[in-house]
Parts: structure tokens; C-alpha cells; sequence
């Protein structure tokens, strides 16, 4: 192969990644490089430092260190991440996935109910749920528990962050499920015929064939949907705004909240970019984990 091939296929190439880096440019880098900037300054909304903003440095960081709104916020995105993403998504999803390889009647059905949820968009999914767990005898949820003669409850109001995280389950089912179902048609049959000639259980077959050799699938969805759901924000502003009393009240709904009713732009980019950071992290963590040898 001579050299100006080479040069001519090395040209090409970075042509046709050229509009990926324009865009990753436009739409990533630049953003975040504004928000950094932004971070290390007082600009405001509103008063002197909405026309002329100064900048402070670390000032906005130090805040958020003694900031007990900003930790709480933490703690609910940790359990919200936990149970809906890395608990209830994975586990429902690969139980689906198992489930949707057999071959029984009305499969096509139960698969579009499972995938459905996925094509909704966030704001029009907070509006069903928000009828749904209505309040009163109107609600949904509450004329079901009625026929198990349970009064009335305010769903939202009495368990808002369960049911957030239930809501966001039933949405995350379909795309765990995809993934989940293309890691397991990776796994060839005859494994699974030579366990059972070993004498091999169903469950010993799971146990020690199907989740070994899904460990890199499982990791990959969880890369994905952890930073997905980290950054969650149109479904709980719609239901819950974060309340009550900041129930509900994760990360990406305090930034908003400080940064556009509270004013503070400098101080909602600080935390935007511990976010970012926090993200960031996850990302880091999940790709050395999928350089995993099964």
C-alpha cells in the first residue's frame, strides 16, 4: 500500500469524522466551557450582577460545600439512580428479556406493552401519571385501591419520591429489555444444551452461564442509564417540581431551581458542573468495568 494512498485514506477519514466534531463541539464542549466560566462568576438574573457580574473564582464551590440544600439534593439523585436505574430497570428488564425468548401466546402483545412506555416523552408520561395518582375519588390509582377498601391517598404528596421512581421504572423497562435481549442472543444455545446434559437446574444455568456472559451487556446499560437518569429532568418538573418539601428534589431540579427562581446563575452553573464531574466520574468507572474479561 504506498504512502499517498495512506495519506488520501487518512484525509477521508478525518472528513467524515469533521461534522461529529462540529457537533460534539457545538452542542457539548462549548456549553460546558460556558457553564465553567459562568461557575466562577456572581452573574445573576436579576440586580448589579445580571449587567455587570464579577468574577469570584471558587466562591460559588465553597458555598455549595456548606450548602445543605445542595447535599440533600445528592442524596435524593443517589436513591432515585439506585432503585429506579441500577435496581428496578435492570432487574424488570432482564426478566423481560428472559421471559420475551420463549415462545407462548399473546407474546407480541406483552412486547409492545413493555416497549410502548419507552416512545413516550417525558412531559407527556408526567401527565398520564399526574391523572393517574390524582388526588380524590378521580384518581386512577385510588379507584383501583378502593376496591380493596383503601381510602383515598395523595400519592404524590405521601410517597413522592416511591412513585417517581416507579414512574421512571415503567418508562426504562423497554430500552433494558432491547439491550438485555440482544446480550442474550449472543449467547449460543449450545452452552445451555450442555449444562442441561450435565444435569444442570434452569436456575444454575442463569446463575452460572446467562450472567457471566451478560456482565459486559450489564454494564454497558448501566453506563448509559445512570447518566440518562442523573440527568432526568421534564418528568419530575412536571409532576412535582421538586416537592414537596424537596422529596423529589434531585440535582438536575435544583440547578433549575437555582439558577431561574432563585436567580443565580453563577451558582447554578457551579453545580451543573459538579454534575458534570459526578457524571463524568460514573462514566470513567463503567468503562473500566467493561474491560472486564468474562
Amino acid at each position: 500500500m504506498s504512502a499517498s494512498y495512506q495519506r488520501r485514506e487518512m484525509a477521508r477519514n478525518r472528513y467524515l469524522v469533521l461534522p461529529s466534531v462540529i457537533l460534539l463541539t457545538a452542542f457539548v464542549l462549548y456549553p460546558s466551557g460556558v457553564a465553567i466560566y459562568t461557575s466562577l462568576t456572581n452573574l445573576s438574573l436579576t440586580g448589579p450582577a445580571a449587567l455587570n457580574p464579577r468574577f469570584i473564582g471558587l466562591g460559588n464551590y465553597a458555598r455549595l460545600l456548606h450548602d445543605g440544600s445542595f447535599w440533600h439534593s445528592l442524596v435524593v439523585t443517589f436513591w432515585f439512580v439506585l432503585f429506579s436505574a441500577i435496581i428496578g430497570q435492570l432487574a424488570l428488564g432482564l426478566a423481560s428479556a428472559v421471559l420475551m425468548r420463549r415462545r407462548f401466546a399473546l407474546r407480541p402483545f406483552f412486547n409492545a406493552i413493555i416497549l410502548m412506555p419507552n416512545a413516550v416523552p417525558g412531559v407527556v408520561a408526567a401527565l398520564m401519571w399526574s391523572s393517574m395518582l390524582a388526588s380524590g375519588d378521580y384518581g386512577t390509582l385510588n379507584k383501583i385501591v378502593a376496591w380493596f377498601g383503601v381510602d383515598p391517598q395523595r400519592w404524590l404528596v405521601t410517597f413522592p419520591l416511591s412513585m417517581i421512581i416507579i414512574i421512571n421504572i415503567w418508562r426504562g423497562i423497554g430500552f433494558a429489555m432491547i439491550l438485555m435481549t440482544s446480550g442474550l442472543s449472543a449467547i449460543s444455545d449450545e452452552l445451555y444444551e450442555a449444562a442441561r446434559m450435565d444435569g444442570a437446574t434452569p436456575w444454575q444455568s442463569f446463575r452460572r452461564i446467562t450472567l457471566p456472559l451478560l456482565v459486559p451487556t450489564i454494564f454497558l446499560y448501566l453506563l448509559v442509564s445512570t447518566v440518562t437518569t442523573i440527568a432526568i429532568f421534564s418528568l419530575i418538573y412536571a409532576l412535582t417540581r421538586g416537592g414537596p418539601a424537596g422529596a423529589t428534589e434531585i440535582i438536575g431540579i435544583y440547578v433549575y431551581n437555582q439558577s431561574f427562581d432563585a436567580y443565580r446563575l453563577g451558582y447554578g452553573s457551579a453545580i451543573a458542573v459538579v454534575l458534570l464531574i459526578i457524571s463524568l466520574i460514573i462514566g470513567m468507572f463503567y468503562v473500566r468495568a467493561l474491560k472486564v474479561e468474562v
